[in-house]
């Protein structure tokens, strides 16, 4: 059940800032979407703190939620270093070349 908790947060957690994002910076429908995103972002994370904390579902109370939260934000961190390192060397060999 980790697994799929860490999906859900780390999914809820870019939602909320794609969100925040294109609401601050998006200009007509965007801001709307971007608002929406953050919305459903909110909403994901406090209905999986709600059944990880609060509810009598028995799978869900054996979740830590706080180890997944850390879990979802340094793995998070690491995809975005990974990804910027890779398109940084795809850019020098395209450049080069």
């Amino acid at each position: 059940m980790d697994f799929v908790s860490l999906i859900v947060v780390a999914f809820g957690i870019v939602m909320l800032l794609a969100g925040i994002l294109a609401a601050a910076f998006g200009n007509g429908k965007a801001k709307g979407f971007g608002g929406v995103m953050a919305v459903v972002g909110v909403a994901l994370i406090g209905i999986w703190i709600w059944l990880c904390g609060y509810s009598d579902i028995e799978i869900m109370r054996n979740v830590n939620l706080w180890d997944v939260v850390i879990d979802g934000i340094i793995n998070l961190i690491g995809i975005l270093v990974g990804a910027l390192i890779a398109v940084g060397i795809f850019l020098a060999v395209v450049l080069k070349s």
